[in-house]
């Protein structure tokens, strides 16, 4: 039934192409991903600046938010421990103060 339905209509709006309105193309606007998100806070955390870290905070959803924040977390402990030679666990204590294991 639908598929007759389907094919009247498609019939109709073929007999009429100049009823037709023209697409309005799209503008490009890309949004921020969460990482470009991600790096905005964190960096603005870093300098206190509260009103760009309140503009990085409203680019993605607070989750994408705190993956973005655990992923960069990870790969700078990461990049540390192997500019160090250290494993990253000792890297991640010293960073915030604790006692190596």
């Amino acid at each position: 039934m639908f598929d007759r339905i389907r094919k009247m209509w498609r019939k109709k709006t073929a007999e009429r192409p100049e009823e037709r309105r023209p697409v309005a193309p799209r503008p490009e606007k890309r949004g921020h991903n969460l990482f470009e998100a991600a790096a905005a806070y964190v960096s603005a955390c870093a300098e206190d600046d509260q009103d760009q870290i309140d503009e990085a905070a409203a680019w993605v959803s607070p989750e994408a938010l705190s993956f973005g924040v655990n992923e960069l977390a990870c790969r700078a402990v990461i990049a540390l421990a192997r500019e160090r030679d250290e494993s990253p666990r000792t890297v991640a204590r010293t960073l915030l103060g604790l006692p190596a294991t």
